[in-house]
């Protein structure tokens, strides 16, 4: 499949506001992975924000948005109280948030691609370790990080109990 990735643009925030909704959809029909909600997380305002910063990619195919993350150089406050392999004050870390593939594109490469990109970016950059969260029922996604070579570091609390989810597992990837 042939896919392109690129940085968000404002005319790309309603595509991912339909996007982060039909995915939401999806995920309350079936078993709902990551726990998300609809008018929760993810929404419209996350991908503002990430045009606005600047950090917001998105992966196409045929001219459609089939998937998107951001690499952003804020960590979760949980972050700080893990042990990881590289000490650093986040100026040459990045750490990848709101990761979403189109439900009509799931299990079709699209998440390893946006994976690979995130690497690639993160080599380019000069950064020396990629890391991320993942809630620990979301197996599809542990599976695919760890087959792109992150590994598990810590499990922790991200304050997010009142949507039942609790914990949540660390992973870093050195580059």
């Amino acid at each position: 499949m042939d896919i392109i990735i690129e940085l968000g643009k404002v005319k790309d925030i309603d595509e991912l506001e339909q996007l982060y909704n039909h995915l939401n959809d999806h995920l309350a029909k079936g078993v709902n992975y990551p726990g998300w909600i609809k008018g929760i997380y993810p929404v419209r305002e996350n991908a503002i924000d990430g045009v606005e910063n600047g950090n917001l990619y998105v992966a196409k195919h045929n001219g459609k948005i089939v998937g998107s993350l951001i690499l952003s150089q804020k960590p979760e406050p949980a972050y700080y109280k893990a042990k990881w392999e590289f000490e650093s004050d986040y100026s040459d870390v990045f750490v990848i948030y709101t990761f979403v593939v189109h439900p009509d594109f799931l299990k079709c490469g699209v998440g390893k691609v946006l994976m690979d990109f995130s690497i690639e970016h993160g080599i380019k950059s000069q950064a020396k370790s990629i890391r991320l969260d993942v809630y620990e029922k979301n197996i599809p996604a542990i599976k695919l990080y760890e087959k792109c070579g992150f590994k598990y570091i810590d499990t922790v609390d991200l304050g997010l109990g009142n949507y039942g989810l609790d914990w949540f597992k660390l992973y870093e990837k050195l580059l």
